[in-house]
């Protein structure tokens, strides 16, 4: 039987910033890349987005004896999920970027670099997901630290959706804003996106103070946001989770 909204009613987008699968400095450096796979899986979203996402790191991978031999998005896919995987950054060590972990089809993926200055690699990974039947867009930022810089990504963003997606299609656009006030949200707002309006602190993981994490709609209605609770949710990265619930728009 081909899914179709109707059996599906709500829809969970969830966005994660995974800090490269490894905390702490130094001597105490650990891999959490093990236990980001089962929190992950326990999201149970139909669309998990990435960011900070290891394509590999030939020094880290040294150091640690249990690092996966998979690339990270596809090792952190849980069983039935495709993943799409694009690099945002290459290092001397190895390369990173944004991730896509979908439960439903994906029909097709493309990147665009958004670096606004040689300091900071960025990029934008858009996906089309066949999502319970419909055509939805999946678009995962991950803006630069300059508050000029996210401004320009932005004016970037509305340039690159106006150019590659139909404006009558669903869409999401989620990630890292690394925004700690509210210009970015008005921004986004003019271009029709928007997310649930309470205010869902996601940083630092230890003691979250603000939200620089955020699931933006066109064309589904935001039900709500939150974070996943519990010790081990502040161990495994410096930003906790966010997740975002939505319904179809009629």
């Amino acid at each position: 039987m081909t899914p179709n909204r109707a059996d599906h009613p709500l829809l969970r987008i969830a966005t994660y910033n995974i800090h490269k699968g490894v905390q702490g400095l130094g001597p105490v450096k650990r891999l959490e890349i093990h236990n980001l796979g089962h929190a992950v899986e326990q999201l149970d979203a139909d669309v998990v987005c990435l960011q900070e996402v290891r394509y590999h790191n030939r020094r880290e991978q040294r150091r640690f004896e249990h690092w996966p031999a998979l690339s990270q998005a596809e090792f952190l896919a849980p069983p039935g999920y495709e993943s799409v995987y694009r690099t945002n950054a290459v290092t001397r060590d190895g390369e990173h970027g944004n991730a896509v972990l979908s439960r439903w089809p994906v029909m097709g993926h493309r990147h665009e670099d958004i670096s606004d200055h040689r300091f900071e690699q960025r990029g934008l990974l858009h996906t089309e997901v066949q999502l319970a039947g419909v055509g939805v867009h999946v678009v995962v930022v991950h803006l630069g630290l300059v508050p000029a810089s996210r401004v320009r990504q932005v004016e970037q963003l509305g340039r690159y959706l106006e150019r590659e997606v139909d404006p009558h299609a669903p869409l999401l656009v989620a990630g890292d804003f690394n925004d700690w006030g509210q210009r970015l949200s008005r921004m986004m707002a003019d271009m029709g996106l928007h997310e649930h309006g309470a205010r869902t602190p996601t940083f630092p993981a230890r003691l979250p103070l603000t939200q620089l994490d955020h699931v933006y709609a066109r064309g589904l209605k935001p039900v709500s946001t939150w974070v996943p609770r519990g010790r081990i949710w502040h161990q495994m990265s410096d930003h906790l989770p966010l997740v975002a619930d939505f319904t179809w728009q009629d």
